[in-house]
């Protein structure tokens, strides 16, 4: 009994200090939204307390009889109910569309005060609403009496919310986003009112339509000085971004007519509708038309000329009849005509804007793609070009034979680069003469926008990361490269105990230094360092890791230098490779580290003795610097990462670390206090991250399966259930 209470006080006392920090939490994520956003948030709460007060939570306001008092329309404005333009918008029609109507306002308008500011946001929204809804409701009151039966019948119509300001001001916070986000933003917007006020025709889809009417043309003014993006011309990208909404926007309209036979402003769409089976055919062609819209395929934007063309040619075919019928005053019913012909031109819209784009649209069939990418230049093209322009720390990386090659016009500079899964990952900066890099990179950018690549650079220094931002590419940190300097290095002071100690004990075990080429040495030297790999790679839940990595076969290389430690009987105790660093005219002025492997029940501080060896050997023949090489997903300080990019690495770092130990190496490096440069990825907008990360998978574990991803889960489980924690260093130096 005695030790029970204080159990169950501590449960307690645990569930109450839970729901105690939960509610912290949450308060403290409200303070952030009234911070940032206090217009969005007092709407918001507004429209769920007017709910709540009015019963419209729970009863449809549309039944309420006070329904007329509050709801804005033609029939509120002729009995001078002003005031409904205030109310209205605080209300939902029933129950079920207050989730979606406050969740929509606070997606749109919250965006917007996000990018505009308060202020402004609050002007947007509030006059975006009342304009866009006097001007519905003036534009019904010009045609209710011109035999129009739509606006005869919308004309009597009443409605409430919010989503004509909402819509006009995320239509003006799209000026502010950077391309390609922009067009795709408006091109939804387009889309969906245009679908709407065409098909559907309700009193809400006329006031979105005006609403967009007015907010996109003045969107650039309206966005405040400084706030708004410069215009430029539409890239192929962009081009073929149009020609896929255009598509999905007739393919959409197509299944709405069968779905919503309704009566709209050009007549019922169950007398011009398709089948269920014409609609499936419909659906079966547009799928793949649109993938390959999407890469710029010359096959699919074929086929959907022929698809748009076949449809305007039965609004020609039909307007001749209707032409011949009128001449001759034949009888026949002409009931659905305006909404078919509204539709075929629609298909015709499309027709002109494919024709428009048809440069966009050049990229050859797989077939084709795979003969123009056949071998091009040879690793040894690519060392001529090294040694005579130098390269980054990683340059010697892309003369291993996995790459291929893509040679500037000037045939005096290239990039490395693989391709998986629809993506161009190019490794590091552009192997070039001083100031041709950009031309390289435009060109390289240019290349895979004519063969419906996405392209990426990877590891990428500040120098590539300033010219792809100029191309209007973004870059996130994705390692940290660590360098030391060999000049002035010495070995003294606290900071460097654990090299001294590591020196010191080898002289005294009999461990030598030995700086070789791994090839010219013999064949039990050799067999013992692929043993130690096997032994490595033994202790890991998936394959050696590939692309940035090198291994034993890449050690071989006779330009590249092995760092042995081997005692008085011969046992290699671990081995570092090492990769020159050109800096043209043929002279190696650094090396970087690659290959680290040790023997599990060997010399412990064994890579501590390597790399301070090589070191003080490298500086012997000349050389600047060293460089540690650099670990993936690693951060050289703690810091909040801003950008959700940043922090979705970090997770993956995480998630990796228990494997791979990324970060206990980079942990490791810091004993030989560095400098670091970060390394970056450029990329051209986030919609390619995720093409871009299958791609990278694909690039660092080639022979990785289902099978060893399987294994990487359960052992994870293992790992996490257990309660283990993987120390990697705790040896002295991962292994």
């Amino acid at each position: 009994m005695t030790t029970a209470t204080p159990a169950a006080g501590t449960a307690d006392g645990a569930g109450t200090g839970g729901r105690g920090r939960a509610a912290t939490a949450a308060l403290g994520r409200f303070a952030v939204l009234w911070h940032r956003l206090p217009f969005t948030t007092i709407v918001v709460l507004a429209i769920l307390a007017v709910g709540f007060a009015s019963g419209a939570l729970w009863h449809a306001a549309e039944h309420q009889g006070a329904f007329g008092y509050y709801a804005y329309g033609l029939p509120s404005m002729e009995h001078g109910r002003w005031w409904t333009l205030a109310t209205g918008p605080f209300f939902a029609l029933r129950p079920l569309f207050y989730l979606p109507m406050a969740g929509t306002f606070a997606l749109l308008a919250g965006l917007a005060e996000w990018q505009l500011g308060t202020r402004r946001a609050i002007a947007v929204t509030v006059g975006g609403q009342v304009v866009s809804t006097i001007a519905a409701l003036q534009f019904l009151e010009l045609c209710r009496h011109s035999g129009w039966a739509w606006a005869d019948r919308i004309a009597t119509t009443l409605d409430v919310g919010f989503s004509g300001g909402a819509l006009v001001a995320i239509a003006v916070a799209s000026a502010t986003l950077r391309h390609p986000w922009r067009l795709r933003l408006r091109a939804a917007l387009c889309v969906y009112a245009g679908v709407a006020i065409v098909f559907v025709g309700t009193l809400a889809d006329l006031v979105h339509f005006f609403a967009l009417v007015v907010a996109l043309p003045l969107g650039h003014r309206l966005a405040g000085p400084g706030r708004a993006q410069d215009g430029r011309k539409l890239s192929q990208r962009e081009w073929r971004f149009l020609a896929c909404a255009g598509l999905v926007l007739l393919t959409v309209a197509e299944v709405l007519m069968w779905l919503l036979p309704d009566t709209g402003p050009f007549g019922s769409a169950d007398e011009v509708s398709l089948s269920g089976i014409e609609i499936l055919v419909l659906c079966l062609l547009v799928v793949p038309m649109l993938n390959g819209l999407r890469r710029g395929s010359r096959f699919a934007w074929r086929c959907t000329i022929a698809l748009s063309a076949f449809a305007v040619s039965q609004a020609l075919v039909v307007g001749g009849v209707v032409a011949v019928g009128r001449i001759l005053h034949a009888d026949f019913d002409g009931h659905g005509l305006a909404l078919f012909f509204v539709d075929n031109l629609l298909w015709t819209v499309e027709l002109v804007l494919l024709f428009a784009a048809r440069r966009a649209f050049r990229v050859p069939s797989r077939r084709r793609c795979r003969k123009l990418f056949r071998p091009g230049p040879d690793p040894a093209f690519a060392r001529l070009l090294l040694g005579r322009n130098g390269g980054s720390t990683i340059s010697w990386m892309t003369t291993w034979p996995q790459n291929a090659y893509f040679v500037a016009s000037d045939g005096a500079s290239y990039l490395a680069y693989q391709r998986h899964a629809g993506a161009a990952v190019a490794l590091g900066d552009p192997v070039a003469p001083d100031g041709s890099g950009e031309r390289t990179l435009r060109e390289f950018a240019a290349m895979c926008e004519d063969t419906g690549l996405v392209p990426c650079v990877f590891s990428a220094t500040s120098a590539t990361v300033a010219v792809t931002r100029e191309l209007g590419w973004q870059h996130v940190q994705v390692a940290e490269d660590t360098l030391v300097d060999l000049e002035n290095l010495q070995f003294r002071g606290k900071a460097w105990q654990d090299v001294r100690t590591a020196l010191n004990r080898a002289k005294k075990d009999g461990i030598e230094f030995r700086l070789v080429r791994l090839a010219e040495e013999p064949r039990s030297i050799r067999s013992q360092v692929r043993e130690l790999s096997k032994e490595w790679l033994g202790d890991k839940g998936l394959p050696e890791m590939g692309f940035t990595l090198g291994g034993v076969d890449e050690a071989m290389d006779p330009a590249t230098r092995v760092g042995l430690a081997v005692d008085g009987e011969g046992v290699v105790h671990g081995v570092t490779s090492w990769l020159p660093v050109h800096t043209g005219e043929g002279a190696v002025g650094g090396w970087t580290l690659d290959v680290m492997r040790r023997r599990g029940d060997g010399f412990r501080p064994v890579m501590e003795f390597l790399i301070a060896s090589a070191c003080l050997a490298f500086r012997r023949e000349g050389a600047k610097f060293v460089s540690l090489s650099g670990a993936p997903l690693v951060r050289s300080r703690e810091c909040a990462p801003g950008r959700a990019v940043d922090r979705m690495l970090d997770k993956v770092g995480a998630l990796m670390e228990p494997y791979y130990g990324f970060r206990s190496l980079h942990a490791f490096k810091a004993k030989f206090q560095p400098r670091h440069e970060p390394m970056y990825l450029a990329f051209r907008d986030a919609a390619d991250l995720p093409r871009i990360g299958v791609a990278l998978s694909r690039a660092y574990l080639p022979n990785a399966g289902l099978k060893d991803f399987a294994k990487l889960a359960l052992r994870r489980q293992r790992v996490v259930g257990g309660g283990v924690v993987v120390d990697r260093s705790a040896a002295g130096t991962p292994r």
